[in-house]
């Protein structure tokens, strides 16, 4: 398999974790590739019309992409323990809230980062920031002991999203909005996974 990646995607992170936790990742071959919604030149718009990374070629060429499908996928081949049937529906939305927070983070870190300096909407950036803020007292107030026990797909894309928080918006300081989440991914950051896939500081 192949995979196009930024070392600095927190979508890539969560199918890095992934490769690591699935001991998958010398199974794979990783291949450079980003862009932005600026410049796409160096983007895999060849396998992925959105021009977006991950995007995971499968060892019959065949493309497959967004890392909620990609980590799916690779749990499939490694024993579905990531994604157990017995909490799917929680995982899941766990996982959802977790990638919408990246979302969020990502729009901020686009409108201070692409758009220039005279024409940004400071209202905007507060808005995304809110649902990552929501998100925070969400998951503090109602879903931290689905973080307990055996590692699931919805903690890794958790953990990358918290991860990511640190990377951009690190002057937000998110842990006082969730103490116990702190806590956990204290923890969680010091899996050989999470050590093995830390962004670079750019």
């Amino acid at each position: 398999m192949k995979l196009h990646f930024s070392p600095t995607s927190p979508y890539v992170r969560k199918v890095m974790v992934t490769l690591h936790e699935t001991g998958l990742l010398d199974q794979v071959e990783l291949l450079s590739g980003s862009g932005t919604p600026l410049d796409s030149s160096q983007a895999p718009t060849a396998t992925n019309p959105l021009g977006k990374v991950p995007v995971l070629l499968r060892e019959d060429g065949r493309a497959i992409h967004d890392s909620r499908v990609i980590t799916r996928y690779l749990d499939s081949l490694s024993g579905d323990r990531l994604y157990p049937q017995a909490r799917i529906w929680e995982v899941l939305t766990l996982e959802s809230i977790a990638d919408g927070m990246l979302d969020a983070a990502l729009l901020m870190a686009y409108e201070w980062r692409l758009r220039p300096e005279d024409i940004r909407f400071p209202d905007w950036v507060e808005g995304q920031w809110s649902k990552v803020e929501r998100s925070l007292h969400a998951i503090e107030d109602r879903w931290m002991s689905h973080l307990a026990g055996p590692l699931t797909a919805a903690q890794i894309a958790l953990a990358c999203a918290l991860g990511y928080l640190d990377l951009r918006n690190a002057d937000r300081n998110w842990r006082q909005h969730a103490p116990q989440l702190a806590q956990w991914y204290a923890r969680m950051a010091e899996r050989d996974s999470m050590i093995a896939t830390a962004p670079p500081a750019v």
